[in-house]
């Protein structure tokens, strides 16, 4: 009877594991993956042959496979009849990477102005100096109140569309594709969980002085910018996030609407990014991206 109880939970945990990838962090596959696992999924844990049934990490595994698997038919059925979208999430405490449409490729808008700020600190550590007065100026109202005119001139100092690229390869984005035009630049949920980890992580390419300075100025933009993940904190949990916005021409005047970010609380400690694009409104595209973080939330239970 043990025996068959173990290979109905075999069974189960196979069959629960679905489209979208849960895999440990540095394990992220599909386009550019550079784990062991890139390009696959994970499979389905087996369960112990032993008399005692299965061990409590693969009752976890069961448990998260079934959270993924409501998660993905939770977003299908939201993205039925709705503007094209892709959310991916890390939970840094876990190691776990979710990801819905990871693949997908979609114009930033600004939230292009994160990687400008990557690179400009980069910059400035390779010339082993601080930012300039003028610099932080210009970072400031670049990503706490998405200045245009501001970004533009640092992506000038940075040596536009060559020092970016050059600066993604740095920082591992492999799937982003910078256009001169900064704010058309195209990029990946995967990719932006890439740059976010970046922003936090003590193996970063950025100094821990740089990464303090990122996350100041992401965890305290303008009161009109504060949407998108935030919207996913609990009370007592702290957001920074980066949003882009831009109607397009070419898209018959409909909305792209991305939102990248972190949630980190005493229990808490996720990376989020959701891109959108064809949205009618630029409130309809916010609504669409907070409803899209919160279901992530709901489900994986982080």
């Amino acid at each position: 009877m043990r025996r068959t109880r173990n290979l109905i939970l075999m069974v189960a945990a196979a069959g629960i594991l679905g489209g979208s990838v849960l895999v440990a962090k540095g394990l992220l596959g599909g386009e550019g993956g550079t784990g062991p696992l890139a390009g696959s999924f994970r499979e389905a844990p087996t369960a112990s042959p032993t008399p005692t049934g299965p061990t409590p990490e693969e009752l976890a595994a069961i448990e998260r496979a079934k959270r993924v698997k409501a998660l993905d038919a939770a977003l299908k059925k939201y993205a039925s009849g709705r503007p094209e979208f892709s959310v991916a999430v890390l939970d840094r405490k876990t190691g776990e990477t979710y990801a819905y449409r990871g693949d997908e490729k979609y114009e930033t808008a600004s939230v292009v102005k994160v990687q400008v700020l990557a690179c400009l600190l980069l910059t400035a550590q390779d010339d082993g100096r601080r930012l300039t007065g003028a610099e932080k100026s210009l970072a400031d109202k670049m990503i706490r109140y998405s200045d245009n005119d501001s970004t533009t001139s640092l992506f000038g100092k940075i040596g536009r569309y060559s020092g970016l690229t050059a600066c993604n390869k740095r920082l591992g984005l492999t799937q982003t594709k910078v256009n001169s035009s900064w704010g058309l630049t195209r990029t990946t949920v995967k990719d932006q969980l890439k740059l976010l980890d970046q922003l936090v992580d003590d193996g970063s390419e950025l100094s821990e002085a740089s990464r303090t300075y990122a996350h100041k100025l992401m965890s305290t933009v303008a009161p009109d910018q504060d949407w998108g993940v935030p919207a996913v904190a609990k009370t007592g949990e702290e957001a920074t996030v980066k949003n882009g916005w831009l109607q397009r021409s070419t898209e018959s005047n409909l909305w792209i609407v991305n939102t990248v970010g972190q949630v980190t609380g005493d229990e808490t400690d996720v990376s989020i990014a959701v891109l959108s694009h064809t949205n009618k409104t630029r409130e309809a595209g916010i609504a669409l991206v907070e409803k899209v973080g919160k279901l992530t939330r709901a489900h994986l239970k982080y």
